[in-house]
């Protein structure tokens, strides 16, 4: 899903209820600079390297490295929307890594070009869901995440305003 809010859904739940384990702003933007290769492409494959589990961890790893400087920009973005942060360099790792295997297994099901084994060809998530559920279940985990979010940030604002 190239363009679409559709990722922030399941990755934002995920990230908000692991967020003792996950990085959420290197989780969450995890799942958009995947698609920088569906960018460039701009034609069919769009899907090539990066949404392979193998090369998906390497460029993990990478966007985990360039975002470990920005980690106290996340962390001030993270008072402004009132959730706890705290992180170091192996958590943005990790967080990075899982982020785009997240956004590649969301791909997989419907697009033909993901071979998430590469080299391999074989697709074994291609066809159990189509396109259109799988949409409806990433905008059900939005409302999830949201739900999630609102709790944890009366939390945050309740803990930081005890005496």
């Amino acid at each position: 899903m190239p363009y679409t809010p559709y990722h922030v859904g399941p990755s934002g739940f995920l990230g908000l209820v692991l967020k003792k384990y996950i990085d959420l702003p290197v989780f969450l933007l995890a799942n958009i600079v995947v698609d920088i290769e569906v960018l460039y492409w701009q034609q069919w494959p769009i899907h090539r390297v990066v949404h392979t589990l193998l090369i998906g961890a390497i460029a993990g790893i990478i966007w985990g490295l360039i975002a470990y400087p920005f980690r106290n920009i996340f962390s001030k973005l993270m008072q402004l929307i009132h959730l706890p942060y705290k992180t170091n360099l192996c958590k943005m790792i990790v967080s990075g890594i899982l982020g785009i295997w997240l956004h590649i297994v969301i791909d997989a099901p419907y697009n033909w070009d993901i071979n998430l084994f590469w080299p391999s060809r074989i697709k074994p998530l291609y066809g159990l869901i189509s396109k259109s559920k799988m949409q409806l279940v990433c905008i059900a985990f939005w409302l999830m995440a949201l739900i999630v979010y609102i709790v944890l940030a009366a939390n945050y604002n309740k803990e930081k305003n005890q005496p």
